[in-house]
């Protein structure tokens, strides 16, 4: 994920941070002019890149360092910081009216209205207490453990054991510790931030807070949602077709007393807390012959002697290989990069640029695994953005819509394929798996990339229905069950009811960051890594591509790059992809093998749940 500053559109940097309304603008009552509409937008980004630096540095301290103390600081500056970004809302709102005005001056104002992810209303104390609220959900995640043999084990080590255990008793006790134990305490306390932030988004026009976050994707909000619907439906048959042949051979592994032949599937079994991506049990769904790649990425890295400190150097390898200049200095001394022994930390990963200049930095608690290694491409992708935009206007120092920033480093990551791995000296070419093994190697990417779909658009759907009232605060757990079992087919390992949590044992909801962007972003990979392929002359299977060391490719993605937030979404996208709509086909095409190989496996096997 990326951390900012007051960020201008739906992703703002005070993830944890609300806002309060002010008071009606101390400007003139009368009609506003187009001048005073271009001084006010002048003077807020002045404002807010003054303000960034010292409140990026306080919110650094308090990710890296988490205590009473900067759980407070971080809290003081959430609470400044948002309240600027709510009044420049609220002004933006009334210079809107302005006579006059340019079209980019429209879409300004309309960055700014819709930049706020908590806003709260004009109650005197709104502001503090919602930040208050959300500093210390966001520090219960961050201290938050679950057990396993009875035994506590934190966040970062209880990720990586289910995703290596096949225990199914252990599974279920490290699942049900770590909802029961981080989730269910945050209930309360996000009922009050739904109540508080949702009289916000009235007091700024908006019908309820996700109608506003909803608002930030230059088009209405509507149809925006209808978009998310389109998008989905475009891809979901293939996830119904994953979902079914993954049911069958966990069936086949544990037997029907744990895992049914029919109905969800038991979410803890799936290698992952929150069963979003379900790579690290490739191992049980792995076919003879065709799902044998012959090596694992994580081995690989171990039986090269890779540390931390490679393989993040690898990750900038690639970019400094289609021509991005290295990360400074001050990256490899700033960064946090393992988990600290000492204190407490927030491990989930992260990728800074403190003074909106060139302080890159990511956070990280980087173990040698094949998923650190695509994470620390990943967030590198966010550090390569954040530093080709730095130049514009405050307003612009942005993704062109928060889906392309996470798509930026994860189609990055597609690239990390056989040749790849060839490439830079971790696979030996005798090796690369043969034309035969391209089932194995697209159900192994399949395993996170197509089982991701539905969570990624769950997780809104949930609050969407939430903020609106659709989902009320007595149904919170009934409705996440809902949605996990309707969307993803999944079912918790246990029975839930409404004393339970389960939304706030996934990070995003605690630290309320939008999370439709990540959705966006799984399709949006795929659009941008055809485009590389087809400009980097790629002959064979789109997914043995790699792109590695074409700085023609480069080139053209650094132009799209440099436009940050100053164009609407699909001018960006024109630029690197020749298109201006996103689209599941290019995910769907990559695909297309796996997909024919699923369908002959399933013949004869129930489908749904």
């Amino acid at each position: 994920m990326i951390r900012t500053g007051i960020s201008m559109l739906a992703l703002a940097a005070f993830l944890a941070a609300p806002a309060v309304s002010q008071t009606a603008p101390t400007t003139t009552q009368s009609t506003p002019t187009a001048a005073e509409a271009q001084a006010f937008l002048d003077r807020a980004q002045k404002e807010v890149t003054e303000f960034n630096l010292i409140s990026q540095r306080v919110q650094w301290v308090n990710a890296t360092f988490i205590t009473d103390d900067t759980d407070a600081l971080a809290a003081e500056y959430g609470a400044r910081g948002t309240e600027m970004s709510v009044r420049y809302a609220t002004e933006a709102a009334r210079f809107q009216k302005a006579p006059g005005l340019s079209a980019e001056q429209r879409r300004q104002l309309d960055m700014l209205r819709t930049a706020i992810t908590l806003p709260a209303p004009t109650t005197p104390g709104a502001a503090n207490t919602l930040a208050e609220l959300s500093t210390r959900l966001g520090s219960m995640y961050g201290k938050g453990k679950g057990t396993l043999n009875g035994k506590p084990i934190s966040g970062s080590d209880i990720e990586a054991a289910m995703g290596e255990s096949r225990d199914p008793a252990a599974l279920k006790e490290m699942w049900v510790s770590w909802h029961d134990q981080v989730g269910a305490p945050m209930r309360g306390d996000y009922a009050k931030i739904v109540g508080i932030a949702n009289q916000g988004a009235t007091d700024l026009g908006f019908a309820d807070t996700g109608t506003m976050w909803r608002s930030a994707y230059d088009m209405p909000p509507e149809e925006f949602a209808k978009l998310t619907d389109k998008l989905w439906a475009d891809v979901k048959p293939l996830y119904v077709a994953l979902h079914t042949y993954v049911r069958r051979k966990l069936n086949e592994k544990y037997g029907d007393a744990v895992q049914a032949k029919t109905g969800p599937i038991r979410a803890d079994l799936l290698g992952n807390m929150w069963a979003q991506e379900w790579g690290n049990i490739y191992d049980v769904v792995a076919p003879p012959g065709a799902g044998d790649l012959g090596f694992d990425t994580g081995e690989l890295l171990k039986a090269k002697g890779y540390d931390w400190k490679k393989m993040v150097q690898t990750g900038e390898g690639f970019y400094s290989s289609l021509g991005f200049a290295p990360l400074p200095e001050t990256f490899w001394t700033r960064s946090q990069f393992l988990k600290p022994q000492d204190r407490e930390v927030l491990c989930h990963a992260s990728a800074w640029n403190v003074d909106e200049k060139d302080d890159l930095r990511i956070k990280m608690c980087i173990k040698v695994n094949s998923d650190d290694f695509v994470t620390i491409h990943h967030e590198l992708g966010h550090n390569y953005y954040q530093r080709a935009y730095k130049d514009l206007p405050q307003l612009y120092r942005n993704g062109a819509n928060d889906g392309f920033h996470e798509a930026i480093g994860d189609f990055v990551a597609l690239s990390i394929t056989p040749e790849y791995l060839v490439q830079i000296g971790l696979l030996d070419r005798a090796q690369v798996p043969s034309a035969d093994k391209d089932i194995g190697l697209l159900l192994r990417q399949a395993m996170d990339k197509v089982a991701f779909l539905p969570f990624g658009l769950l997780i809104d759907k949930w609050r969407w229905a939430v903020f609106d009232g659709s989902i009320p605060a007595g149904s919170y757990q009934a409705g996440w069950d809902k949605l996990r079992r309707d969307y993803q087919g999944v079912a918790a390992p246990v029975a839930r009811d409404e004393t339970r949590f389960d939304p706030g044992a996934k990070y995003h909801i605690p630290g309320n960051v939008p999370y439709t962007r990540y959705f966006l972003a799984r399709l949006l990979q795929f659009q941008f890594f055809k485009a590389a392929c087809d400009q980097a002359g790629w002959k064979g299977p789109l997914h043995r591509c790699s792109f590695y060391g074409n700085k023609e490719v480069g080139a053209r993605l650094n132009k799209m790059l440099e436009m940050g937030a100053s164009k609407p979404w699909p001018d960006a996208l024109q630029v690197f992809t020749g298109t201006r709509e996103i689209s599941g086909k290019p995910m769907m095409e990559y695909f297309a093998p796996l997909r024919k190989w699923l369908d002959q496996q399933n013949k004869g096997q129930p489908q749904g749940w």
